[in-house]
C-alpha cells in the first residue's frame, strides 16, 4: 500500500520507551510517528545497525547525539549515525517527530536497541538539563 493516513495508523506503546508510535515499514526503511509526554525519553542507547533521522514535527526535545547536546523544536532534523550514544527528554506537554530508520529489519523502530554503558551518567545530565530548563518558565 503506498498511500497511509497517519490517524489511521494503529498507535502502539515503545516496548522499550514511554513513548507511543505508529508505523510503516517499507523494503529497506522504516517510519513512524512517535510521541512523547512532558520529560520522557528512551534511556540513552545506539543502534549498531542502523541509521535513524527524525524530524520535529511538535514541541521541543533536549537532546543528546554522541557527545553534541541541544534543544530541537519543530523543523528540525536529527542525524543519528550507526553505534552512536544519544537520547533525549521532552520540554514541555509534549513532542512528536517522524522518525525514519535503515535497514527495516523486522520493521519494529525499537529492534535494534542497545542501552549505552554510560546510560546513567546521560540520564542524570538529561534529567538536570530538563529541571534547568524548566525553571526558565
Amino acid at each position: 500500500m503506498p498511500f497511509y493516513r497517519i490517524s489511521e495508523m494503529e498507535e502502539v506503546r515503545a516496548a522499550i520507551s514511554p513513548a507511543t508510535a505508529r508505523t510503516v515499514p517499507g523494503e529497506l526503511m522504516k517510519v513512524g510517528v512517535v510521541t512523547y509526554l512532558k520529560g520522557e525519553g528512551a534511556t540513552p542507547h545506539y543502534h549498531p545497525n542502523e541509521e535513524q533521522f527524525y524530524l520535529v514535527l511538535e514541541g521541543r526535545r533536549y537532546v543528546i547525539v554522541g557527545d553534541e547536546e541541544r534543544i530541537v523544536e519543530p523543523g528540525d532534523i536529527v542525524h543519528i549515525p550507526r553505534n552512536t550514544r544519544h537520547g533525549g527528554r521532552t520540554i514541555g506537554e509534549k513532542s512528536v517527530f517522524f522518525v525514519v530508520k535503515s535497514p527495516c529489519g523486522d520493521g519494529d523502530l525499537a529492534q535494534d536497541y542497545n542501552a549505552a554503558p554510560d546510560a546513567a551518567e546521560v540520564v542524570d545530565r538529561l534529567e538536570s538539563k530538563l529541571d534547568e530548563l524548566s525553571g526558565e518558565g
